[in-house]
């Protein structure tokens, strides 16, 4: 495997290249989480392999929290088409998301009727980053800076992109990268 990996970088193929030659897991999701709804970690490359993907940092009481809606409209919208939201709970920015998991649970299928994947609680924040946190932040040189800062993968599980919290799921910055992603086999 070490030769396969040197033959390709010499040939200029790159790391992610390398990668999906060897049927390796991508970086961004080479990580286990465990779903909200569940005990058993899952590995975020099996559960959405061959996904565009849109990682989220979630809170339930921030000012941003009516994006929930928009995410999972965008979620309802091109799930077919194989695109995922991954929403990640933190409690980093202000104290936003203090509840149990249960609760968050609760909370964002009541009062926003999401159906996306959401998983345990991680820290977004630098300063204590989880590692899916630490690759995504210096994949982008961009780490969160508030709550529902978003990070979208292509299907090969590469950053192509990053969208600070302010930047609601209906942008047209947004759905055009998502629509972009979604039409490369």
């Amino acid at each position: 495997m070490v030769w396969l990996r040197m033959a390709l970088l010499v040939l200029g193929l790159g790391g992610s290249t390398v990668a999906a030659a060897a049927g390796a897991c991508a970086p961004a999701l080479d990580f286990h989480l465990r779903p909200l709804d569940g005990k058993e970690p899952v590995h975020l490359c099996q559960a959405h392999k061959g996904q565009v993907v849109l990682i989220v940092n979630t809170a339930s009481k921030c000012a941003f929290t009516p994006q929930y809606e928009g995410l999972e409209a965008m979620y309802a919208r091109y799930q077919a088409r194989g695109f995922s939201v991954v929403g990640l709970p933190s409690n980093d920015f202000g104290n936003q998301e203090p509840g149990s998991e249960k609760r968050i649970k609760d909370f964002c299928r009541l009062t926003y009727s999401v159906r996306f994947p959401m998983y345990e609680k991680t820290h977004a924040a630098r300063a204590k980053a989880d590692p899916i946190y630490q690759y995504l932040g210096q994949a982008t040189g961009e780490y969160p800076q508030w709550n529902f800062h978003k990070y979208l993968l292509d299907r090969q599980g590469r950053v192509v992109a990053s969208f600070a919290s302010h930047i609601p799921p209906d942008d047209p910055k947004l759905v055009q990268a998502v629509e972009r992603e979604l039409a490369r086999d």
